[in-house]
């Protein structure tokens, strides 16, 4: 009598939880994939930067193709004046290795839909607009009881919690853990690309911490200004375009193009940076974590989707090289990957650290470089 495949629930439908989906799919384990959101972050976000390491990712998970196609590749970041004078114009690091590009901009809802349709070709079974409402486990049963919003209960062999930030499923499993803002915020947008700019841009200094571009396609970019954190309740959601150009207008080279496109409120993002690292593992039983569910930094190094790619990469990897899924095989997952994370987390951190305290002397360069360099190596 054949056994029965094993069953995995994947929560959460973003970068990790849906290659999660795809690598487990393609070694015969059974998958269902819940996202509470029941157009599946289809049009959430406005661009993503993706580092080399994150593209060697996504060239196993079968899409490198389309995401190179669909986004822009470049291997040089320019560093400016406020006034848009370039004032150096930095080597990106290739972190995926030396046939892929150091870096890709893309618009985020296009890479979402290149996965999530990846996670359907699968045959990955998808629920939308569905929650897990309980996770029972015992010392008796191998297995995780789960009940779901929708009013039905499956039995799973596993669950991976990718349900980012605020994650219900590391609070359900008595990870206390929180995201804590680390006092800078972001203002993103995406416009239309001006002619002749073809990689990203950052300025430090002027009224924001950093204002930068980052061309997302042939046509199109994302761009951003970081400031002190304020308390969202006091910035009313129809001024949000105005706040951003309040910040943007005071920067030259190609911004002045880009605040023209400004306008819109609704396509305006304003978000904290956070940090969190979950320390000891990354599982209870067999509940486990990945990408910003586990952890998370701001976006200094522009590491955060290539880090959560990483963990379902690695932990696909091991649950497939084995039969015996236990704690020990958890626990092997959490300490391997830590010890790549916890030196990106440190570094993003520290350098926003440096910005609020006005740290002129300090070695940006240097301990990007250092913390770059290090994920060229495989996961």
């Amino acid at each position: 009598m054949s056994t029965p495949p094993r069953t995995v629930l994947v929560v959460g439908g973003g970068a990790a939880g849906n290659a999660a989906a795809i690598l487990l799919r393609r070694a015969g384990i059974a998958v269902d994939l819940i996202e509470a959101k029941e157009d599946w972050n289809a049009t959430a976000g406005s661009g993503i930067t993706l580092q080399g390491n994150a593209l060697r990712v996504l060239r196993e998970l079968g899409v490198w193709e389309e995401v190179a196609t669909s986004g822009h590749g470049f291997d040089a970041v320019g560093i400016t004046a406020p006034d848009g004078t370039v004032l150096h114009i930095a080597e990106d690091l290739r972190t995926g290795g030396d046939d892929l590009p150091a870096t890709v901009g893309m618009r985020r809802p296009r890479l979402q839909t290149i996965l999530s349709e990846a996670v359907r070709a699968s045959g990955a079974a998808v629920r939308l607009g569905v929650r897990a409402t309980s996770l029972d486990q015992s010392a008796e049963d191998a297995r995780v009881t789960v009940r779901f919003t929708d009013g039905t209960e499956s039995r799973y062999d596993l669950v991976i919690a990718a349900d980012g930030l605020g994650s219900a499923t590391r609070a359900a499993i008595g990870i206390t853990d929180r995201p804590e803002p680390t006092g800078m915020a972001i203002w993103r947008v995406a416009a239309p690309r001006p002619a002749g700019m073809t990689r990203a841009d950052l300025a430090y200094g002027g009224p924001a911490y950093i204002a930068g571009y980052c061309p997302t396609s042939e046509s199109t970019l994302y761009a951003f200004v970081v400031e002190a954190n304020r308390d969202r309740s006091s910035i009313p959601a129809a001024s949000y375009a105005h706040e951003m150009r309040s910040l943007a207008r005071h920067y030259g080279g190609h911004w002045p193009e880009i605040t023209a496109h400004i306008t819109d409120p609704s396509e305006v993002n304003y978000t904290w940076f956070d940090r969190m690292l979950v320390e000891g593992s990354w599982h209870r039983g067999r509940v486990v974590l990945v990408g910003d569910a586990a952890h998370c930094c701001p976006p200094t190094l522009a590491q955060g989707a290539a880090l959560s790619l990483e963990d379902a990469w690695v932990l696909a990897q091991m649950l497939t090289a084995t039969d015996v899924w236990d704690d020990a095989l958890l626990q092997a997952y959490y300490e391997r990957r830590v010890a790549r994370v916890r030196p990106v987390v440190e570094a993003s951190v520290q350098i926003g650290r440096w910005q609020l305290d006005g740290v002129r002397d300090a070695d940006v360069p240097g301990l990007m470089g250092r913390t770059m360099s290090a994920l060229r190596e495989l996961p």
